[in-house]
């Protein structure tokens, strides 16, 4: 069975601590989506600069192709936009996204809190003005991240596990 999850979420939600995590218990390649930006995008970001649809578009392709090349991977992404979701469904479009829930108060201390980061705490309330969370006919699940990441992996494969299997059912129809 193939697995194609996107962990998704403004900075700081535990995107990359839960993907990792959630790649482990399901025997697939963890990679982050911040390794696929391109460097000018990164020195944008790291310079409090807020990327915008331009440049965001063909990192998104690039998500969408990964998930795609591989059988069993999770990719951390913010993927905020429906309309990311869809770019990235171009190329994956059996992609199930987990969005990470988290307080604003609590991601803008993470995001404080970290040293080895490029992204500064300046560029969180761009992020959450760009958040479109997940709709209720979109492929995935939102988990309240305010758990431990084991707690927040189990939610995320239990949701997982249901879909593959409502889609297993509507396959034999």
């Amino acid at each position: 069975m193939s697995v194609r999850i996107v962990v998704m979420g403004p900075s700081g939600s535990g995107k990359s601590t839960v993907g990792r995590a959630l790649a482990e218990a399901l025997d697939a390649r963890f990679v982050d989506g911040d390794d696929l930006h391109p460097l000018t995008s990164v020195d944008k970001m790291a310079a409090g600069v807020p990327l915008d649809d331009e440049d965001r578009l063909p990192w998104l392709r690039v998500v969408g192709e990964t998930l795609r090349a591989h059988d069993r991977i999770v990719i951390a992404c913010s993927a905020l936009r429906r309309r990311y979701r869809e770019a990235i469904r171009t190329g994956a479009p059996e992609a199930f996204f987990a969005e990470l829930v988290v307080d604003p108060a609590v991601l803008a201390a993470r995001m404080r809190a970290r040293e080895d980061h490029f992204m500064p705490a300046s560029l969180l309330d761009s992020q959450l003005a760009a958040l479109e969370p997940l709709e209720g006919d979109e492929r995935g699940v939102r988990v309240e991240a305010t758990r431990n990441p084991a707690g927040e992996v189990d939610a995320i494969v239990a949701a997982w596990r249901d879909e593959e299997r409502r889609r297993g059912d509507q396959s034999l129809r």
